[in-house]
C-alpha cells in the first residue's frame, strides 16, 4: 500500500471491538511467517492450520477462527518486513507482530497514540487504571458505536490492550504497576517504518515527538 493509501484507510477505519476474541499469538504467527518466507500459498497453510491442526486447536471451528484472525495480521506485512521478521531477534519480532495488529485497529493504535506515546513523552513511566479508564471515556464521547458497547466488551478491551503491550515487552508489570519500557527499534525496522507512511506506529511505540 502506498503512505498516502494506509493513512487514510486507518483514519476512516471504524472502531472495532473485535479483539476481544483474540489473543497476541505470538508462537503462532512466528509459524505461519515462517511458510510464508518458505514460499507456501495461502491455501496450502490454511490446510495445514485446519486439517493438519498445525496450533493445536481443541475444535476445528477454533482452528478456522485463530487461521483467519493470523491471516489478517499476516496480510498487513509486505515481503520486506516479513525478511525483516525472519532475521531479527524475538524482541523485533514482538513489535511486529504488535505493529500487524495495529495497522488493522484504530482503536488500540489511538490508544498506543494517545495514552502510551504521551506518559513516554512526559517522562510518566507507569500506565494507570485511570489512564485507561479515561481513554474510553473520552471515546464513549467521540463515537456512539463505542458508547454503545456493553461494559463488558469494554472491559475486556482494557483487559488486552495492556496483555498486549505485556506481551510485546513494552509494559513490564512489577507488583501491579505497569511500567512503560519503550523498545530500543532494529534500526532496519525504523527505516521501514518511517519509509512506508507508519509514523503514527513509529511514534505510538517509541514515544517520539
Amino acid at each position: 500500500l502506498s503512505t498516502m493509501r494506509r493513512i487514510r484507510m486507518v483514519e476512516t477505519m471504524n472502531y472495532s471491538a473485535g479483539l476481544v476474541s483474540q489473543s497476541f499469538w505470538f508462537v503462532e504467527i512466528r509459524k505461519i511467517i515462517k511458510l510464508v518466507n518458505d514460499g507456501m500459498t495461502e491455501d496450502e497453510i490454511k490446510n495445514l492450520c485446519i486439517d493438519e491442526n498445525l496450533f493445536g486447536a481443541m475444535k476445528e471451528y477454533r482452528a478456522k477462527r485463530i487461521y483467519g484472525y493470523i491471516w489478517n495480521r499476516i496480510k498487513q506485512l509486505d515481503k520486506t518486513m516479513i525478511d525483516i521478521f525472519c532475521t531479527s531477534d524475538i524482541a523485533t519480532q514482538k513489535v511486529i507482530n504488535l505493529i500487524s495488529i495495529l495497522r488493522s485497529d484504530r482503536l488500540f493504535l489511538e490508544f498506543m497514540f494517545e495514552v502510551y506515546r504521551e506518559k513516554n513523552i512526559l517522562g510518566v513511566n507507569v500506565i494507570e487504571d485511570s489512564d485507561v479508564n479515561i481513554f474510553f471515556k473520552n471515546k464513549e464521547i467521540q463515537s456512539e458505536g463505542v458508547a454503545a458497547w456493553s461494559d463488558t466488551t469494554k472491559c475486556r478491551l482494557r483487559s488486552i490492550y495492556i496483555n498486549y503491550l505485556t506481551d510485546s515487552n513494552l509494559l513490564t508489570v512489577v507488583e501491579k504497576k505497569k511500567i512503560i519500557t519503550p523498545p530500543i527499534l532494529d534500526i532496519a525496522l525504523e527505516r521501514y517504518l518511517e519509509a512506508n507512511g507508519d509514523d503514527t506506529i513509529l511514534k505510538a511505540i517509541t514515544g517520539v515527538v
